[in-house]
């Protein structure tokens, strides 16, 4: 999967643009989400904090907020960047 290569911090565009399919599609999602510029090049505040997560910080943080419970209280599946709960 191409998403793969893509796990690491400072990767959400190129991570994003390989789930959607390309780099201007990944760049109006995010700027649609608050977390990238109108120029489509800088991070806002909250976009600089999601860049500086790896996917499974990212897949953990969602589910975090989600469940209304810490992070920490999940397990990361990279096959499919979902976060579950533990136990």
């Amino acid at each position: 999967m191409a998403t793969q290569k893509f796990m690491g911090r400072n990767q959400l565009i190129d991570r994003l643009a390989a789930q959607v399919g390309d780099r201007d599609s990944a760049i109006k999602i995010l700027q649609k989400r608050g977390h990238v510029k109108a120029d489509g090049k800088t991070y806002t505040e909250e976009g600089k904090k999601r860049n500086m997560m790896t996917a499974e910080e990212r897949a953990k943080d969602r589910a975090s907020k989600k469940a209304g419970v810490p992070a920490s209280k999940f397990t990361y599946n990279p096959k499919t960047n979902t976060a579950r709960r533990k136990g």
